[in-house]
C-alpha cells in the first residue's frame, strides 16, 4: 500500500496466517530479518487462525524493528503512524475460530486523516464478513486474510489479497498480493500475479485408438501448453480400447503431477457384443441398456457392467 501525503510512503500490511502454523522462534528472527531490509516501509500485521495467539505464542513477547507494529489485543484497536497521517485497526486470533462478526460494528475513530482496517476472516467460524456492512463503516481500505483466492473487485475498497503461493491442491488460479494506493478521498487497488507457480486441475480426454505411449505426448503437451513450472492434478476421461489399460506411473514426464485419474470407459463394440452373446447373462444386460445416450448413467451403467462381465468370463 502506498500512502500519498505530504510525500509518497510505503506500507505492508500482512492480514494474519504469516505462518501456516504456530512460528518458532527462529522462524520470527528470520522474518525479522527480511523486514528489517524495509528502509522505507512501515509494516503492520496481525495473527490469523493458523498463527493464533497461544498462551505460550512467541509473538507475545518478540521484539521487532520499530518499524514494524504487531496488533495482538483480541478486540479491535489502533496502530497509528502519524508521519504517514494514518491509522490502522485490527485484532488479532486468540483461538482458532471466532464465530462472532466482529467487524460489523468496527467503525474508525477518525484519529488520523487515513484509516485502514486490517482484518482476517469471511466464513462462518472465522469472524463472518459481510461486505455491504464493512464497506459502510467508513474505512479508506479494509486489507483482508483468510480466503486463500485473491479477490479485488473494482470500485470497492475491499480487498482480498489471498495466498502469495498456493497451499494445497485445491489453490487453483493466479496468487499474488495487492498492490494499492490512497491520495485525497480516492483508494486505487490492484492484484499483482507473483507466485512462482500454480496448482492446475487438468481433464485429458483419451480416445479408443490411444495407447499408452499416446496419452503420454498428450499429457506432455497440454503441460507445456500451460506451464512445466505449475503442479497438476490431471484427470483422464473419455473412453478407450478394451485391450489396453493405461500405465499411470508413466505418465509423468516433468515430475509435476501430484494426482493422476483414469476415469476411462472401455469402448467396447456393443452392437457386436449383442449380436454375440443375444442368448446369454451379457447379451441380456446389454441389450437392456444398449439405447442410451453416451452421457447418461445408465450408458456408463452399461460399460462398468460390460467390463465387469467381461472380466470374469
Amino acid at each position: 500500500m502506498r500512502i500519498c501525503n505530504e510525500e509518497k510512503a510505503d506500507l505492508l500490511l500482512i492480514a494474519g496466517d504469516l505462518f501456516h502454523r504456530q512460528p518458532l522462534l527462529g522462524e520470527l528472527k528470520e522474518v525479522s530479518f527480511l523486514f528489517g531490509t524495509l528502509e522505507h516501509t512501515q509494516v503492520v500485521m496481525i495473527a490469523g487462525n493458523h498463527d493464533y495467539l497461544k498462551r505460550d505464542s512467541y509473538y507475545w513477547t518478540f521484539e521487532w524493528p520499530q518499524h514494524v507494529h504487531m496488533i495482538l489485543g483480541s478486540q479491535i484497536s489502533c496502530v497509528e503512524i502519524p508521519e504517514l497521517s494514518l491509522a490502522v485497526y485490527g485484532l488479532s486470533y486468540h483461538s482458532r475460530e471466532i464465530t462472532e462478526s466482529l467487524y460489523d460494528q468496527a467503525a474508525p475513530k477518525k484519529r488520523q486523516r487515513y484509516e485502514i482496517l486490517l482484518g482476517h476472516g469471511g466464513d462462518e467460524k472465522h469472524i463472518p464478513i459481510k461486505k455491504d456492512k464493512l464497506n459502510a463503516q467508513g474505512y479508506d481500505y479494509a486489507a483482508l486474510g483468510h480466503i486463500h483466492k485473491p479477490w479485488c473487485e473494482n470500485g470497492s475498497r475491499i480487498a482480498y489479497s489471498g495466498a502469495l503461493e498456493p497451499i494445497d491442491k485445491n489453490d487453483t488460479g493466479a496468487h499474488g498480493y495487492i498492490l494499492g494506493e490512497i491520495m485525497d478521498n480516492r483508494c486505487h487497488l490492484q492484484f499483482i500475479p507473483y507466485a512462482a507457480r500454480e496448482y492446475m486441475h487438468l481433464e485429458v480426454t483419451a480416445d479408443k485408438n490411444m495407447t499408452g505411449h499416446a496419452l503420454k505426448a498428450q499429457i506432455k503437451r497440454e503441460i507445456e501448453n500451460r506451464g512445466i513450472q505449475n503442479i497438476y492434478k490431471i484427470v483422464i476421461k473419455g473412453f478407450r480400447d478394451p485391450d489396453i489399460l493405461f500405465d499411470l506411473t508413466d505418465m509423468d514426464a516433468y515430475g509435476n503431477i501430484i494426482e493422476l485419474t483414469d476415469d476411462t470407459k472401455p469402448a467396447y463394440d456393443f452392437a457386436k457384443l449383442l449380436s454375440q452373446n443375444k442368448d446369454d447373462l451379457l447379451g441380456r444386460y446389454i441389450e437392456s441398456l444398449i439405447d442410451y445416450d453416451e452421457d447418461s448413467i445408465e450408458y456408463l451403467a452399461l460399460c462398468e457392467g460390460v467390463q465387469a462381465l467381461m472380466e470374469t468370463r
